[in-house]
């Protein structure tokens, strides 16, 4: 019985450390330019409505992620409308798609190409 009571306390205590261990998975980051964020392959995109347009921020592990040879579309999906904007680098880490509207409730689909590697990043607006 007092083998029985040790193991039960035993797996008490390890099941608290569990219960109070803090969550380590990533996630999307915080908004830095009053956007939406979202992650995929390691990078954090937000996506900006800029007033001739669209921007989206890259951002490495919270670091800013170096846009110039980096290229790209936007499509924005709103309803049965669909339209599409090149993205251009802007300088630092920023991507803009010159035109592009974002209007409330659209679903908006960037596909991004970075040293060499395709990414693709699903945005749904408020």
């Amino acid at each position: 019985m007092k083998t029985l009571k040790s193991l039960f306390a035993a797996l008490l205590l390890g099941s608290a450390a569990f219960a109070a261990a803090p969550a380590l998975a990533h996630g999307d980051a915080a908004p830095q330019h009053g956007g939406i964020v979202k992650s995929a392959n390691d990078l954090s995109f937000e996506l900006v409505a800029e007033g001739d347009g669209a921007a989206i921020y890259i951002d490495d592990h919270g670091q800013p992620f170096a846009t110039a040879n980096s290229s790209g579309k936007l499509t924005v999906l709103d309803g049965a409308s669909k339209s599409a904007a090149t993205l251009a680098p802007a300088g630092g880490n920023k991507l803009v798609a010159a035109g592009a509207r974002l209007p409330a409730g659209a679903k908006v689909v960037a596909v991004i190409t970075t040293a060499g590697q395709t990414v693709s990043v699903r945005f749904t607006l408020p």
